[in-house]
């Protein structure tokens, strides 16, 4: 039984790195279509470039909750010590900075204080 955990958990944290990397690249390219789009409708630079930005910024905080989804199955299924964990938590801190820091950035609260 834990000889089949090892690989499913590595093929899981690979879907996961991927679709991580997947959903960042693909929101961006949509980003900057949406905002050249918007663009060309408005002519107006300053709200395409707002949008760009929103958008972007989401797709990456989407993106990361991935990584670190992946970053947690790959450290508790496969190898687990106290090298790994240390590195997951440093990964973990600094993906929750950006995490904190882009929310902060796209919607001028913190994540958890609601706009009302």
């Amino acid at each position: 039984m834990l000889e089949m955990v090892k690989p499913m958990a590595e093929w899981s944290a690979a879907f996961m790195e991927v679709l991580g990397i997947s959903i960042i690249a693909l929101l961006a390219i949509y980003a900057i279509i949406y905002g050249l789009v918007l663009l060309l409708k408005q002519g107006n630079l300053e709200i395409a470039f707002r949008e760009i930005r929103q958008r972007l910024g989401q797709g990456i905080l989407l993106g990361l909750e991935f990584l670190v989804a992946a970053d947690i199955i790959y450290t508790v299924a496969v190898e687990l010590t106290f090298k790994t964990v240390g590195v997951l938590a440093i990964i973990v801190v600094i993906r929750t900075f950006l995490s904190f820091s882009l929310e902060l950035e796209l919607t001028g609260n913190w994540p958890w204080k609601r706009k009302e």
